[in-house]
Order: structure tokens, then sequence, then C-alpha cells
């Protein structure tokens, strides 16, 4: 297996609980200094996989090596270049920011001068500074995760697993939480994502990996991706539901497939080719039949189309209850 261009390499992994077989010949190549999306729905494979590459859960088989080290023969220093963060903070609330920081180095092995100055750091880095001294407990959803993730970068680690990192925050968190993953990419981290929140790998993620049944199904940019549902799409919203035949008609003049109907709420959709072509001859044709438009617009696809048409499910949040009695953590030695 070829590495020396992959943060994060893996081939053909296996793992079973049982019956289930949550890994089924899972691939994955994540180039260094970015963020990777890998999204599937409830039960896919994807937190197994994130286990697994984390030294967390053995494989039962294939091969996968994190920062060049082969992850089964040598889990230990695999550990000595990542760093994990899951759905829910680990923070002492207790303590304040700087304490937190510095309780985490010292439990890593730094020298408390050293603990010290990288508390320091990562408080700056992470736009904690005056807050450094406050107990946790005052501070806001998307300041514990910023110092969740600055705790998480200690030692510096090549590869950080982010685990739905923004679960439960408000959008101003989920915002910083963002800001601050942006800023660890630009100085040189890997970061794997695995998000309940499409959106969130459409703002962060370079790559996107989409796993269904234990195995990637999709790997490209959200651009690309996003290209496999039809390109834009030209969505028409009528006053009047009987208008609706007219306006089908109309747009699939213009339209690369079968435009799409949606009595309840009067609209119609397709996707085009020609985006402004398609827009101006339609909004034309429309007041010369003297059909009401409500509105009218061209829109990219989602990421949640994109997911839903190649999976045929929409994206799910994982059940942490289920993850405890199917996905146990095994800790290799």
């Amino acid at each position: 297996m070829t590495t020396s261009s992959h943060a994060i390499r893996a081939v053909g992994l296996q793992k079973r609980y049982g019956e289930k077989r949550a890994l089924d010949g899972f691939d994955l190549a994540v180039p260094p200094g970015m963020v990777y999306g890998l999204l599937g729905p409830n039960g896919a494979g994807k937190t197994t996989a994130v286990r697994i590459l984390a030294t967390l859960v053995r494989l039962d088989g294939g091969r996968a090596e994190v920062a060049g080290i082969d992850v089964a023969r040598d889990p230990r220093k695999v550990r000595r270049h990542i760093g994990f963060t899951g759905q829910f903070t680990a923070v002492d609330e207790i303590l304040t920011g700087r304490q937190n920081l510095r309780m985490f180095g010292r439990l890593f092995h730094l020298g408390s001068a050293r603990a010290a100055a990288r508390a320091d750091e990562l408080l700056e880095q992470f736009d904690l500074t005056e807050a450094a001294d406050k107990s946790t407990k005052e501070y806001s959803g998307g300041m514990r995760r910023r110092l969740d993730l600055a705790a998480s970068m200690i030692l510096a680690p090549k590869v950080l697993f982010l685990d739905e990192p923004t679960t439960g925050l408000d959008p101003r968190g989920r915002n910083e939480v963002w800001t601050a993953v942006r800023s660890l990419v630009s100085g040189g981290t890997t970061v794997l994502l695995t998000t309940q929140y499409l959106d969130e790998a459409d703002q962060l993620a370079g790559r996107v990996a989409v796993i269904d049944h234990g195995k990637v199904i999709a790997d490209d940019t959200p651009a690309a991706l996003k290209r496999r549902v039809g390109g834009d799409q030209l969505e028409v919203v009528l006053e009047e539901a009987v208008d609706l035949p007219v306006a089908a008609q109309t747009v699939a003049r213009v339209a690369a497939g079968e435009p799409e109907v949606d009595e309840e709420h009067r609209r119609v959709t397709a996707a085009v080719e020609q985006r402004v072509t398609a827009l101006t001859e339609v909004a034309r044709r429309l007041q010369d039949e003297g059909v009401g438009v409500e509105d009218i617009g061209l829109r990219r696809p989602t990421l949640d189309e994109v997911f839903l048409r190649l999976t045929g499910h929409r994206a799910e949040r994982d059940d942490p209850a289920a993850d405890a009695t199917t996905e146990r953590t095994e800790v290799p030695a």
C-alpha cells in the first residue's frame, strides 16, 4: 500500500460484530493538509471506520495506515500522531480554560513549564485568551467545543479525527468551531470529519466520501458530487396550483431531464444546463401565458440531495445507544 502521499489510507477494511458486517471492504485515501468529510446514513459504518483508524477498535481484515504508520502493527506510535474529538466535550467545568489545557498537557507528559506555555499558545490560537481564567461552566457551547479542540491539539497531531464536532451547537457556536477547524488545516493538520450536517461538510470539506453498508460508494469534491444530481436546478413556485401543468410543460422545454412537480408547494423543479438562458426563457414564456409566478430562481443541488440519490436514504444522526451495543470500543495493546 503506497502511503507517501496520504495522511490516512485504508484498503479493504473488514469489521464484524456478530452477524453484523459493519465494514465490508472499506477503502479510503486522504491527502495531507485538508478536511475530508465522511458521510453515511445511520449504521453505514463510518463510526466504526473512524474508531479503527484512531486505534480504538481492532480491524478484522484489510490494512490501514495513519501518518504513514500501520494501525494494526503499531497502534501506540499512531496515537502519538493523532488527536480525537468526540461528540461530547471532555473538559472539566470546575477548572478554568487555562487549567484544563495545563492539565491535559501534564497528562500528555509535558513538563510543567512546557504545559503552561502550550496552554497559552492554544488559548491564543483558538481565540480563548480573554476567557482563559474563567470557569468553563461559564463558557458558551461554541467556546467549550473550541477548548475541547484545543485540548486535542496539545501535541500538535498530524491527523485529527472529529466525530460530529458541532452536534447540539447553535449557529454561532457552529461558526466558531468551523473557524477553528479552518485554522487547524491552514497550519497543516489533516482532519477526518464525520458529521450529521451536510452543510457542514459542504462548508469545510475539500473532499467527501459517502459510505453505505460498510463501503465507500462515492468519493469526490462536494462540487463534483453535486454535479451527479444534474448540475443547476431551475425552480418555479406558482401563485396558483391550477397552472402547474402549463409551468411543467414550459420548464420541460429547457430542462436536461423530466421536471419534478410538487403540487403541495405549487413548485416545478428541473435540472438545466444553460442556466441563465433557461431562467430567462421560462420567465418570458410564463409571462406570455399569463401564469402568476410567486418565485423563480436557480440553485445548486445540496449534498443532502446527492446523499439521497446515492444511498436511497436521508442522512441520519448515529444513535449513541446503538453504538454502545454494536460498536464496542476495543483499545489494542
